[in-house]
């Protein structure tokens, strides 16, 4: 970037990095509301800051940055560790829920399998979380996880591993082993 901040190029930023960023937020806090106002402290912070990005990483590897550090916050700061409300379209490939209405007892137990799987994914470290929330929802390859969190690619492999293996053990207890192999790894 040059020492004068580029309002156009700021302007590309934010509307190829967008979806991203609101998804990457949605995986952390699950409600839509909160995801959309944490998008807009994301991209307002990266515009106080353009002049002062050098470059030495990709523009989505800095706004996932901004946006795991902001959501983290968020999550700490409100004591949100514990899920009371999903945005609906966050699990919906998680639980291979196709279109078609189902009946509301079908409805209710899938968002009650829904809070179940937040509710795991809420419990893990921030560090496991943030490696499987990027790597699970937003389909990073590891090498990018890796870039994001600052560590090496075997850090990144492990903490997945870890993830993957706490939320079995969270999930077997509440929502049965068959639909816990499906649903997470």
């Amino acid at each position: 970037m040059s020492d004068k901040p580029d309002i156009k190029d700021f302007e590309d930023a934010v509307c190829k990095y967008h979806k991203m960023v609101f998804r990457t937020a949605l995986g952390f806090v699950h409600v839509k509301e909160d995801a959309e106002d944490l998008t807009q402290e994301v991209f307002l912070r990266a515009y106080r800051s353009w002049d002062k990005f050098r470059g030495d990483s990709e523009v989505s590897t800095w706004l996932y940055r901004i946006t795991v550090n902001l959501s983290l916050s968020y999550i700490h700061i409100s004591n949100r560790k514990s899920l009371v409300q999903i945005g609906g379209d966050f699990f919906r490939h998680l639980s291979g829920y196709r279109a078609g209405e189902p009946d509301p007892h079908q409805r209710m137990e899938r968002e009650e399998q829904e809070r179940r799987i937040a509710k795991a994914i809420d419990s893990l470290s921030d560090k496991q979380r943030t490696a499987f929330i990027l790597s699970r929802f937003d389909e990073l390859p590891q090498k990018e996880v890796a870039s994001v969190m600052g560590i090496t690619e075997g850090a990144v492999e492990q903490l997945l591993i870890r993830a993957k293996a706490n939320l079995k053990k969270k999930l077997e207890k509440t929502i049965g082993k068959e639909s816990n192999e499906s649903l997470i790894i």
